[in-house]
């Protein structure tokens, strides 16, 4: 049997992406000035779309979410001599880049900005070049029905079983590669779910003003939790889609549903702003004070992913003051007054986390050969400084509970203050056993999401939570 040439398809076939899409999503993070233009290079056609996206954004094609299964097969194809063809609707210097990246491919076909390289016009231009039935197509869309109409047999890849019948119904299929499965866990992961422990900081004020009794109150903060959560959810989703090129750089981050091609990034366009106005009809009903609180955290959120993450030291005073704020819309939810001790204490111990966050992250990249982090501000030689800053406002945040102890408020809301001492040993070992763990590499991406995990974290949440229940109740001798 003669080896025609194989022509294979770019967006969802050879990479589980699509660059139509990256390329408007990469617009919008870095020239929003030409996002509006979109419509308009839209109405000159598809291909005039696809060039003006393309240009001045390169793409690194080593980073790209490649098939591997099929990339083996056409390695395989390669050295048994079989001429390989990248045929995509993607702009041309796309295509290039990809092809001299896998250095595969004998040929490149393209968009050119005059002709859309897709369905009926791959179709013909294919038979222009090979003759009808004079080449094998490697596709994953409905729109490849018409050029396996042409070809002589089908590689069906990433595709429903609809289409593989319907493509078997064309020509004979030589070869079908399984999509990779979008299940509960990676919707899981889309959602961030587990990111919403943080939100449990919505109820840090009602429990340190040791009103939890309070059944009504609890339920609407209960509300407010869900609400921003979603709303969160939603802004996790949008960061994903913009920090594309970062995550699939990163050694953990890589494997995130959109940087990895689990999850289209079409879907997550979709889900987001819907994530994002359940949110808001739920913050309403709340209360308007909630609902403000929780705008101001989108707002800053999405400045922080458009720009300010790539910030020296800027990133990590937001991120302190995005956990704070959600210490700030619990007391707006449950309509209590703010402690200034309450709010002097969390900036310090989530500015602290804030560096950890970093500098686990510098410390994955030094690991990694790496001298500048991709997408931040900071080179790998920042991590001692970014440590001893963390450190510093860890125990400054020690410092102020200490203060707060030998407060007037302290003793209303205590029966034996002296017991609540206790708090402040606990803290100060768990700042330092954050850091020593960070220092040897231990760290999660989220210091947060880490310490629910740890089990000697736990155990010291739980002694302060004693610490703190003690001198509530008293103690009689």
């Amino acid at each position: 049997m003669s080896l025609l040439p194989l022509v294979v398809d770019l967006d969802g076939t050879l990479i589980r992406t699509d660059m139509l899409h990256e390329s408007a999503l990469r617009t919008l993070r870095d020239r929003p000035w030409d996002a509006v233009r979109i419509p308009y290079w839209l109405s000159q056609g598809k291909a005039v779309l696809k060039q003006r996206l393309a240009q001045g954004a390169s793409v690194d094609a080593s980073s790209l979410p490649y098939a591997p299964d099929l990339l083996a097969w056409l390695k395989l194809q390669k050295a048994q001599g079989r001429q390989l063809v990248l045929c995509t609707a993607s702009d041309m210097s796309i295509a290039n880049a990809v092809a001299a990246h896998l250095d595969i491919f004998d040929t490149v076909m393209a968009s050119d900005g005059v002709v859309n390289l897709a369905g009926q016009n791959k179709a013909a231009a294919l038979e222009q070049r090979f003759g009808r039935a004079g080449f094998d197509y490697a596709g994953n869309s409905y729109a490849d029905l018409a050029v396996w109409e042409r070809a002589r047999r089908a590689v069906v890849v990433n595709a429903s079983a609809d289409l593989a019948t319907k493509a078997a119904a064309q020509c004979e299929v030589e070869r079908v590669f399984a999509a990779p499965a979008a299940g509960l866990s990676a919707w899981r992961r889309v959602l961030r779910v587990h990111q919403w422990m943080k939100n449990l900081l919505l109820f840090v004020p009602l429990v340190a003003a040791h009103l939890l009794s309070e059944i009504d109150t609890l339920l609407m903060l209960t509300l407010a939790f869900v609400a921003f959560s979603l709303c969160a959810s939603s802004v996790y989703i949008a960061n994903d889609l913009l920090d594309l090129e970062s995550d699939r750089q990163h050694p953990r981050k890589c494997t995130r549903p959109f940087a990895s091609g689990v999850v289209p990034a079409w879907m997550g366009v979709l889900l987001a702003p819907v994530l994002l106005a359940v949110s808001i009809l739920l913050a309403n009903y709340v209360g308007s004070a909630f609902l403000a609180c929780m705008v101001v955290y989108f707002l800053l959120t999405c400045i922080y992913s458009w720009g300010l993450k790539r910030l020296v030291l800027v990133d990590c005073v937001t991120l302190a003051i995005l956990y704070t704020l959600r210490i700030i819309a619990g007391a707006a939810a449950a309509e209590m007054p703010l402690s200034f001790w309450l709010l002097a204490f969390s900036v310090f111990l989530f500015l602290s986390l804030a560096f950890v966050k970093r500098y686990a992250e510098l410390q994955v990249q030094m690991l990694s050969g790496k001298e500048k982090v991709h997408g931040r501000g900071y080179l790998t030689s920042d991590a001692p400084l970014i440590q001893m800053l963390g450190i510093t406002s860890g125990y400054a945040s020690v410092v102020v509970l200490a203060l707060y102890l030998n407060s007037a408020a302290v003793l209303q809301l205590y029966r034996t203050p002296e017991f609540v001492w206790g708090a402040v040993p606990v803290m100060l070992f768990w700042v330092s056993w954050i850091w020593l763990r960070a220092h040897r590499g231990d760290m999660h991406d989220d210091p947060l999401v880490f310490a629910v995990k740890d089990k000697v974290s736990i155990v010291a949440g739980l002694v302060f939570a004693l610490v703190l229940v003690s001198g509530t109740v008293g103690w009689s001798w």
